[in-house]
């Protein structure tokens, strides 16, 4: 991988956790038996490998 790309994936993560933790806190579960909103480290975490999932698409790959 490439700095670029690197730089890029962690972007994503940062954002993601960022987003995640900003959607437990206004939309959540307040029954506590949603798997991912119950608690704000599972949804950080989540939106950490979503971002980084969604932000590592950009990254182009290497020609040959």
């Amino acid at each position: 991988m490439t700095k670029k790309a690197i730089l890029l994936t962690v972007l994503g993560v940062v954002v993601g956790a960022i987003a995640g933790y900003i959607y437990y806190a206004e939309v959540g579960c307040i029954s506590g038996t949603c798997a991912i909103t119950s608690k704000p480290v599972n949804s950080t975490l989540y939106g950490a490998f979503m971002g980084g999932l969604l932000f590592n698409t950009f990254v182009k790959s290497p020609k040959k």
